[in-house]
């Protein structure tokens, strides 16, 4: 018997091992070869659209090209966020090597809860400014203080909130605060003409065209609002995001547009009057390796030129896109944290990465990068605090960026060299702007400083 359940137990064994041989050759009969596709191997993360895109593996080392700049204009006034021809003076006139000659006080300063979001506007021989909270100030082109506001909502405290823009047309200053309101005061005297309430953070930065006053909130609204009487005429809204950046970017106006972007990274194109939408566009994409590129807010205001318009967004693109209908032309792997400044078929702007860069603004290709400061402190465990910087703008002929370490910087536009620099005291926190031959600058600590 133990024989007998020998050989039963070898055969089992043998039909096992037999079957399993025959399953192997039937699997193998079934599987087709592997066949791979020719070609190169694309980006499953960038951007689908029909423009172009300038890939980072294509950089070459920096090029020193010339650029024909327009000739320097003493213009008097900068009233809004100089993202439309109509607000933009393309080479301001300023001195090559500009010198602190007064600061003032404004109020509130940067500090853990709260920041400083609206550069300043300068008209009617005043500088109009914005604090840490939400008080207003006047002051003159000489360092004198004109006339202070307290826009702070009745049982709340100016430290409950941060964040908002100004802008200045026909006498009358339009301010937004992260209280959720918009406000028309008089820019002579401070007078309040009417407010409204939004319903909304309202922190982005005003834009003005006609009888309407156009507004971002720091993520997923935009508002047309009647400059005579504070109502709302029509508003726009997208899909929210949980992501955004303190303060919102301003929208930018044509004769027939305007455009707003948001916190999701879409960009609205509606009628300026009625608010129909024409057309919607996502900038796309996030750079690699990097937690801050999940943030998709787009940090660089939309900023028109001719019939292109060129958007920025913190997770590491720039894209310029056709006004008429949307359409990508190019896509350029870099973003931007403040607006591009476009002049003489360039595009400068701060990127996600703390370099100033000058695209070609034909294809997005890089023609130079210059590395700015990155962190606030130099030893690697001690580098948590990024250096911010504000612009570029061009003025007096050169690109000037203004930064959070102190320093105001001048750069030549066809090299990227840097030819000057000067102290900001307590270091800056608002793009700088020029009107009158002066720079204006606000400061972390809460301070207007003039250049001349």
């Amino acid at each position: 018997m133990e024989g007998e359940a020998s050989v039963k137990a070898g055969s089992l064994q043998n039909t096992g091992w037999i079957a399993g041989l025959a399953g192997l050759v039937l699997l193998s009969a079934c599987t087709e070869p592997q066949t791979f596709l020719p070609g190169p191997r694309e980006d499953l993360r960038a951007p689908l659209s029909a423009g172009t895109t300038a890939p980072v593996e294509a950089i070459a080392e920096n090029r020193s090209l010339p650029i024909a700049l327009s000739a320097q204009t003493n213009n008097a006034d900068w009233t809004h966020r100089p993202n439309a021809p109509r607000y933009r003076t393309e080479n301001a006139a300023l001195s090559a090597s500009p010198q602190l000659v007064w600061s003032a006080s404004i109020g509130a300063g940067d500090g853990k809860r709260q920041r400083i979001t609206a550069d300043p506007v300068v008209g009617q021989g005043r500088v109009f400014t914005l604090d840490a909270g939400a008080t207003v100030t006047a002051t003159a082109t000489t360092g004198g203080t004109l006339w202070s506001r307290d826009l702070t909502p009745s049982g709340d405290r100016s430290d409950q909130a941060s964040g908002g823009g100004v802008a200045l047309a026909d006498g009358v200053l339009y301010v937004s605060t992260s209280f959720g309101l918009l406000s028309a005061l008089d820019a002579a005297t401070g007078e309040l003409r009417w407010q409204q309430k939004l319903e909304a953070t309202g922190s982005g930065t005003p834009a003005l065209q006609g009888d309407l006053v156009y507004l971002v909130s720091g993520g997923d609204t935009a508002w047309a609002i009647e400059t005579a009487t504070g109502r709302v005429r029509w508003q726009t809204s997208t899909t929210p995001d949980q992501s955004n950046v303190l303060g919102g970017p301003a929208p930018v106006i044509s004769d027939q547009l305007a455009i707003f972007a948001f916190g999701n990274g879409e960009v609205q194109a509606t009628f300026r009057q009625g608010g129909l939408r024409v057309w919607n566009a996502i900038v796309s994409g996030q750079r690699r390796f990097s937690a801050l590129a999940r943030v998709a807010d787009i940090t660089g205001d939309p900023v028109l030129s001719g019939d292109t318009l060129y958007v920025g967004t913190h997770s590491g693109r720039i894209v310029a896109l056709d006004t008429a209908n949307g359409e990508r032309r190019w896509t350029a792997q870099d973003g931007a944290i403040s607006p591009v400044w476009v002049a003489g078929g360039s595009v400068f702007a701060v990127s996600d990465r703390n370099e100033l860069l000058r695209l070609d603004a034909r294809d997005g290709s890089r023609i130079w990068g210059v590395k700015l400061p990155n962190f606030i402190q130099t030893r690697p465990r001690r580098q948590v605090e990024v250096v911010a910087h504000y612009g570029p703008i061009l003025a007096g002929g050169q690109l000037v960026v203004a930064s959070n370490d102190g320093q105001l910087r001048f750069f030549d536009p066809a090299s990227g060299a840097q030819t000057h620099a000067v102290a900001v005291p307590g270091g800056a926190t608002s793009s700088p702007v020029v009107a009158g031959g002066t720079l204006f600058v606000v400061g972390a600590r809460g301070q207007l400083h003039a250049f001349r």
